[in-house]
């Protein structure tokens, strides 16, 4: 069962066919910068992740925002490959 500090990673698109799933809840007993938590991910699903990762924006509970920011836990990380269109 999952904790109230578990971070949910959701992913979309080709995130999700990299990473073979399309959402996870990884434990957090403090809060991680966005970037050491990609690493944590690339290191967890390996180097398809990676590359969608190194392009992907995040929102962290639904709020955009800069790669330096810290992901709080128990928060709520969705990662958008960048997509294609019009």
């Amino acid at each position: 069962m999952p904790g109230p500090a578990d971070l949910t990673i959701r992913y979309f698109a080709g995130a999700q066919t990299a990473a073979g799933v399309a959402e996870e809840r990884l434990p957090a007993t403090a809060p991680v910068s966005l970037v050491e938590l990609s690493d944590r991910l690339a290191r967890r699903h390996g180097p398809a992740l990676a590359r969608v990762l190194d392009a992907a924006a995040f929102l962290i509970d639904e709020v955009p925002g800069p790669r330096e920011r810290i992901v709080p836990t128990g928060a709520t990380v969705d990662v958008l490959p960048p997509f294609a269109g019009g």
